[in-house]
């Protein structure tokens, strides 16, 4: 009986030892392979935590800097912090406080650059739709319509469209154009939800351009 269970696991050992001497190099690789893997997106993980941990002592001080109207410095810590992580979340969100404050305190070229850097930058969709907005309401300000309405072109994210357009028909008011402001502000109130407050300031525009949206008709009758 020993000698019959010798037999087998000597055959098994064989069995094994063919196997690993013909799959054994492709499993060391593939393991390898996991295993770097796995480290690298440990890697990378620290280093998106790095980079944010950093990129928030940053922002800290472009947020000091804004509570205490300091426009130099908010700039400084913000050309600090783009510089340096502008990839990260923190860095919009700075870029549109700064371009806050610095609009604050007069220093309009120095908020439009910030501003377009975000529009330009930004990782998240959200943050480059709302620096497009504001840095069309400051070109907006300083006449410069084109520049307006190139900032309002393209693709925006859908939640901002009906402000995008409503921002183009300002843009087109104050060129006197007013066949396309009401295009363009009919978009915006069409766009928006009906329980929206800035809904009633799009409708009020469109009043004072003779073309009060009609009443709509509530839900419950349409269904009878």
């Amino acid at each position: 009986m020993a000698t019959q269970l010798d037999l087998e696991e000597q055959e098994q050992l064989e069995n094994i030892k063919h196997f690993w001497k013909q799959y054994g190099s492709l499993i060391t690789w593939v393991v390898i392979l996991v295993l770097a893997a796995f480290a690298g997106w440990n890697g990378w993980n620290w280093w998106q935590r790095d980079q944010a941990v950093k990129a928030s002592a940053l922002y800290d001080e472009v947020d000091k800097a804004a509570q205490g109207n300091s426009a130099d410095q908010a700039l400084r810590a913000f050309n600090d912090l783009k510089d340096r992580y502008p990839r990260t979340v923190f860095a919009a969100q700075a870029g549109l406080l700064a371009a806050k404050v610095l609009h604050d305190q007069d220093k309009s070229e120095e908020a439009r650059t910030a501003l377009a850097w975000v529009s330009d930058h930004a990782s998240q969709d959200a943050y480059g739709a709302i620096a497009r907005l504001r840095l069309a309401g400051l070109l907006l300000d300083q006449k410069a319509y084109d520049d307006a309405l190139k900032r309002l072109s393209g693709s925006m994210p859908k939640e901002f469209e009906a402000l995008a357009a409503d921002r183009r028909g300002d843009v087109y008011l104050a060129q006197g154009q007013q066949a396309e402001a009401q295009a363009e502000y009919e978009k915006a109130y069409k766009g928006m939800p009906a329980t929206a407050e800035y809904r009633r300031l799009v409708e009020a525009k469109l009043t004072a351009l003779g073309k009060a949206p009609a009443p709509e008709t509530p839900a419950s009758e349409v269904t009878q």
